[in-house]
């Protein structure tokens, strides 16, 4: 039994990790160079591979013909695919006779695509989790093989929540190796009239529009904090352009209407701000410092 693993990230870093304490010989693993203007804050998918003596290969593309072939002539029997960040042809997908599967960051069919976490905070989702599914040529549309749920507590921040899928990740791996070794592995149909699709962010998706409502600007900025893949959100204040990495909203109910982005009022509890519709409400910027 071989398997040949697509992975990068913390996430991939540590299901790899249990492949290779389960006994799975991994005949490759394909991964991406560190970028330079990227903070690397997860520990080395290639790293790790090297340190137990498996072939890494970084293909700036891994669907050439050549790529292929290496691949066809491995003859992985699985091919796993966590966290890496390129699509993966029909011509991959269809080489292990027992199948192709890629962990994803939400409860499928909700939140397919980019940025799964980041998405699921900014729209207030209570839960979300990981999923694992058959590869097919769309994108995180394939059978369910396993899914595990966590939630999204009112205080965290997308490092939290990252850290909870990652480990639900790990407790799917765990619990379906051994049908995924038989070729038993359960097949889910996704629901296609649940399934919702989001893109990836840019750093101009971070910025805080005022006349949203607090709790859509409070889930903005803690989706966002830490998240070390994106920028932090951020706003203008009296004409200065600021970071904002901790927020709350106050509990004093009613408020006068008052225009939008005014600071209302500062104390040593933050600055509070006039926001949403006719700035009838309130958000207080705990943690902020001018943009550099």
């Amino acid at each position: 039994m071989t398997s040949l693993v697509f992975a990068y990230s913390q996430l991939g870093h540590d299901c790899l990790k249990i492949l290779i304490d389960q006994g799975e010989k991994i005949v490759g693993v394909i991964t991406h160079e560190n970028s330079a203007t990227e903070s690397i804050w997860f520990d080395s998918v290639a790293d790790l591979a090297r340190q137990r003596s498996i072939p890494v290969f970084t293909p700036a593309n891994p669907n050439t013909p050549e790529m292929i072939q290496l691949i066809r002539q491995m003859q992985p029997d699985l091919i796993f695919s966590f966290y890496y960040r390129q699509m993966i042809s029909d011509g991959i997908i269809g080489i292990p006779r027992l199948g192709a599967f890629n962990m994803h960051g939400s409860l499928l069919p909700k939140y397919r695509g980019r940025c799964p976490v980041n998405w699921a905070m900014i729209h207030g989702e209570a839960r979300t989790g990981a999923t694992l599914h058959y590869m097919v040529k769309k994108a995180d549309a394939g059978d369910i093989v396993d899914q595990e749920s966590v939630p999204i507590d009112i205080t965290d921040t997308a490092g939290i929540v990252m850290e909870k899928i990652n480990q639900a990740a790990q407790k799917i791996v765990m619990r379906q190796l051994p049908q995924l070794r038989a070729g038993t592995a359960p097949r889910v149909v996704q629901d296609e009239k649940d399934a919702t699709y989001f893109g990836g962010r840019c750093a101009e998706d971070g910025k805080i529009d005022w006349t949203m409502g607090a709790w859509q600007i409070y889930n903005l900025i803690r989706a966002l904090q830490p998240s070390p893949q994106y920028p932090p959100a951020f706003a203008e204040i009296e004409g200065e352009a600021v970071t904002v990495l901790k927020s709350q909203i106050p509990t004093n109910g009613i408020f006068e209407p008052r225009p939008v982005g005014e600071v209302t009022h500062r104390s040593g509890a933050g600055t509070e701000i006039a926001c949403g519709p006719r700035g009838m409400e309130r958000i207080v910027l705990v943690d902020y410092k001018l943009f550099s």
